[in-house]
């Protein structure tokens, strides 16, 4: 894992779907979970889903809230 897809986790934004717009780290555990069933979306957009998903099944969120405070408009 590249440590700079933490901050891509609470910068960047669903591009599709009931949650466009929300920040990847905002997205709902039920969401990333049928992701996970279903399977996730090639590309960059796929691997930080799978790696937000495995940080919310963990409850590893907390480890997100530094790297909020170092994003420009939080």
């Amino acid at each position: 894992m590249d440590p700079q897809d933490l901050l891509k986790l609470v910068s960047q934004s669903m591009p599709y779907g009931k949650y466009q717009g929300r920040l990847l780290a905002d997205l709902p555990g039920h969401y990333l979970a049928w992701f996970a069933r279903q399977g996730f979306p090639r590309g960059e957009l796929g691997r930080l889903l799978a790696l937000m998903h495995e940080i919310d099944h963990n409850g590893l969120n907390a480890l997100l809230t530094p790297l909020r405070r170092q994003t420009p408009g939080y």
